[in-house]
């Protein structure tokens, strides 16, 4: 079983999230691909502006009909900091027989030497690095000091593209509280979510 790991606080979840699972399901050919909403992140000490439980409502709303998908609430159910060593170490105990593949954009990339552990990371999980379309290609030299050189070739080889989608969750919620359009974003569900219950309208 080949499963695909996305984390991130999904606050709210929206619909380039949901193209991105799919980019590096097709392309990798992942079995499925799960979404892993975070608690607390080290480089977002803030902590998400809405709370767990309506996160994970947004994310139920916006998988229903995403038979490929499903959410992993261990982070959320640990509570604390989210480090992913700590996550893929539970993971890869609790389902030895799974191949594990961390989706990240560019960005993470970049970041990714300063997580914790990362070489622990490469060894547990494959990082399958998205190049989106009209943005800096990854830099896969990032890696050069944390894996061998086979395995950043096994990386860099993964690379999924996909075309450009200029959403993010910081931007919606700055156009729902500033009284912009935003729902065109987000799956239909989740914005009748997030009016129902009047989240973000003072992020």
């Amino acid at each position: 079983m080949k499963i695909g790991l996305l984390g991130g606080s999904f606050d709210p979840i929206h619909r380039a999230h949901l193209a991105f699972a799919e980019a590096c399901r097709e392309q990798a050919k992942l079995d499925r691909v799960w979404f892993l909403p975070t608690a607390h992140q080290p480089f977002k000490p803030g902590g998400p502006f809405a709370t767990n439980a309506d996160r994970l409502a947004m994310l139920k709303l916006a998988l229903a009909d995403q038979a490929d998908s499903e959410i992993c609430t261990h982070e959320i159910d640990r509570g604390g900091m989210s480090y992913t060593i700590d996550t893929l170490t539970h993971l890869t105990e609790s389902n030895p027989d799974t191949d594990w593949y961390l989706l990240m954009g560019a960005d993470s990339l970049a970041d990714f030497p300063f997580w914790r552990r990362p070489a622990d990371i490469c060894r547990l999980a494959t990082p399958l690095v998205v190049n989106r379309a009209g943005e800096p290609a990854p830099n896969f030299g990032h890696l050069s000091e944390i894996v061998s050189p086979e395995r950043l070739a096994e990386i860099e080889s993964l690379e999924v593209k996909m075309p450009p989608l200029a959403i993010s969750s910081s931007t919606i919620r700055e156009a729902i509280a500033q009284g912009k359009e935003w729902q065109s974003q987000v799956p239909d569900a989740v914005a009748q979510y997030i009016v129902e219950h009047k989240l973000y309208l003072n992020a």
